[in-house]
């Protein structure tokens, strides 16, 4: 077993990796941005790396400074965590070529199938059906019209590295076709580094099963049963499962040993997943993910098997212990992904400061988190900030403990989906079983997630806090050639230092206002006067849809802005000729920050 590992990812999956590794007597080392120096997985990790400017998701996909960390730290193997450079098969092969060893599957495996036209060729090799559509990517608009014309609207185009709902655009008509693929393809490339596209025939109301697999290297391939990520919005998942309550023994099975075969046929090693569409009693095979899942919990709760562990055991040369016959399904799991978001305002991302953190607990309740209260939770990275797991006898059961629980997990200073998450509990068709991937977005009635909110949400700003009138306790936070150290001073009979701002703390929050931004003091050109459309929040520059000149109508689209993994168009409020654009793509910006100025 390998002696230290650094985990290149933040997080909840980061102190997931760092708790299997603690277990199995690894030390851990982290890494961070500065956006990240409070983060719950610097705190747990035995020691931690800056690796990286504020407000910088790049900071994370930084390869050498990765690879330098790992060095400096004096760590035997890396752990990718998910997202990230978990399914960067590039990455994979520098670890692969350095002292470091790769804790997943080879960089060839990760290329064949993390690419989805190649892991369709491989699929189809391996007798396991696949959603018809192209086996290489399209490069025209022709082509997807073709597709289109063959298996009839709709068709979805797809980023080959894509993954999440990222790349994947849905076409209902010819006129679509167009600008869908622009879209595909500019997301392709600001997610994945790879704006290649396929096209398949779109299943408006299928169930999204996947199978849990793990392989070593000695030639064992075991799947750990099925989940159902059926809900989801935005082809995003809210709510995962296990097992699924569509399939009956026959179907499963099937599925199960498609799965194995598929990974078999491409030389696979460690955990993955192969995720499947099931319409009619039929099942298509869709992409793979060659990574942990964020809701490979669920799969550990009903099976009593620590997948992360075995990731580390797989990666160091073990052989797995169990046969497929050992595997038993044992009760019923669901995850509950506890996102900063308002679910009444289409799930738009949320930040603020915990000022009340209270998860839930009891038999049957899991939480993987890696914040406290008093943690500022900024827009630089994924709105999920914890992972509610509950577990019961059987899925009558485990609904009725998951409305407790989620009853118990309190949260103020923002809004999360929590409500959300307890309405679906009340929904007939979601406790039935009988809800499909369509369902969020085109069935359910969307006021009643308004109503949800308002009976469930945030109480309060939770402004405030207890001092101690004796003692002041100092936390400091060092670093040493880059490297983090944390040190705890108190001193008695002293006024305690003003904290922080949000927005200090995390290198986020909300900007100047347009009149004190200059070229002096952010290197950008100064507001001129006019009315100005400004960042309603943090994120990234996907595109600038207007020029100097330009005349404007309400309502039109000045750019795109990605915010915690969400496309979101920015639009003008009254109509008037573009004097200024402040930004351009690939721009991070801040709450507030002018983007473009009219007159």
């Amino acid at each position: 077993m390998f002696s230290k590992v650094l985990v290149a990812n933040r997080g909840e999956i980061a102190v997931r990796v760092m708790r299997a590794c603690e277990e199995l007597g690894v030390r851990t080392v982290a890494v961070y941005s500065e956006a990240d120096k409070h983060a719950g997985h610097v705190r747990y990790a035995d020691e931690a790396y800056n690796i990286g400017p504020a407000r910088a998701a790049d900071s994370y996909l930084d390869h050498e400074a990765v690879l330098d960390a790992a060095q400096k730290a004096g760590a035997d193997a890396i752990h990718p965590g998910y997202g990230f450079l978990a399914e960067n098969a590039t990455f994979a092969a520098k670890v692969e070529d350095s002292p470091f060893r790769w804790i997943g599957p080879s960089s060839e495996a990760m290329a064949s199938l993390g690419e989805k036209t190649r892991a369709r060729s491989v699929m189809k090799s391996a007798d396991v059906p696949v959603v018809p559509g192209t086996t290489e990517p399209v490069t025209s608009v022709e082509e997807i019209t073709a597709v289109a014309e063959e298996y009839g609207y709709p068709v979805a185009i797809k980023a080959e590295g894509g993954g999440g709902g990222r790349g994947l655009k849905v076409v209902h008509s010819e006129d679509e076709v167009a600008s869908q693929f622009e879209t595909a393809q500019r997301e392709g490339q600001a997610y994945f580094d790879n704006d290649s596209v396929y096209v398949e025939k779109y299943l408006e109301a299928p169930r999204h099963i996947e199978v849990q697999i793990i392989a070593d290297h000695h030639g064992n391939v075991r799947h750990l049963g099925e989940r159902d990520c059926s809900l989801q919005r935005r082809h995003q998942k809210v709510i995962e499962e296990a097992p699924s309550p569509a399939l009956d023994d026959e179907l499963r099975e099937k599925i199960g040993e498609a799965a194995k075969r598929g990974v078999k046929a491409a030389d696979y090693t460690n955990a993955g997943t192969v995720e499947f569409l099931v319409e009619d009693g039929e099942f298509y095979f869709m992409e793979v993910n060659t990574r942990i899942q964020v809701e490979h919990t669920v799969t550990e709760q009903i099976t009593g098997l620590d997948i992360v562990k075995w990731q580390l055991r797989v990666a160091a040369g073990e052989e797995l212990r169990f046969a497929q016959d050992d595997i038993e399904i044992e009760g019923h799991s669901m995850e509950f992904r506890i996102n900063a978001e308002n679910p009444a305002a289409n799930f738009e991302p949320a930040t603020g400061t915990l000022e009340t953190y209270d998860p839930a607990g009891g038999i049957g309740v899991r939480v993987d988190d890696a914040v406290r209260q008093g943690d500022a939770i900024g827009g630089d990275y994924d709105s999920m900030i914890a992972k509610l797991i509950v577990t019961a006898s059987d899925r009558e059961e485990c609904l009725s403990r998951s409305e407790r629980a989620l009853a118990e997990y309190e949260i103020d200073g923002f809004h999360t989906i929590i409500p959300f998450h307890r309405l679906m509990l009340t929904d007939e068709t979601f406790s039935a079983g009988e809800h499909t991937t369509n369902y969020l977005d085109e069935v359910l009635d969307h006021s009643r997630i308004e109503e949800a909110v308002a009976q469930w949400g945030p109480t309060r700003d939770g402004s405030g806090g207890d001092t101690d009138e004796d003692a002041t306790e100092r936390e400091f936070i060092l670093e040493v050639n880059g490297k983090r150290f944390d040190v705890s001073l108190e001193e008695h009979d002293a006024p305690p230092i003003p904290l922080e701002s949000a927005s200090q703390a995390t290198g986020s929050g909300m900007a100047r206002p347009p009149q004190a931004q200059t070229e002096e003091d952010d290197g950008s050109s100064a507001v001129e006067g006019g009315d100005t459309v400004t960042a309603e929040m943090q994120g990234t520059i996907l595109s600038v849809d207007v020029d100097e000149g330009q005349e404007v109508a309400p309502d039109d689209v000045v750019c795109v802005l990605e915010a915690m993994k969400m496309e979101n168009d920015v639009v003008t409020e009254r109509g008037g000729t573009v004097t200024q654009v402040m930004v351009e793509a690939g721009d991070s910006v801040d709450m507030g920050d002018v983007l473009v100025v009219l007159e």
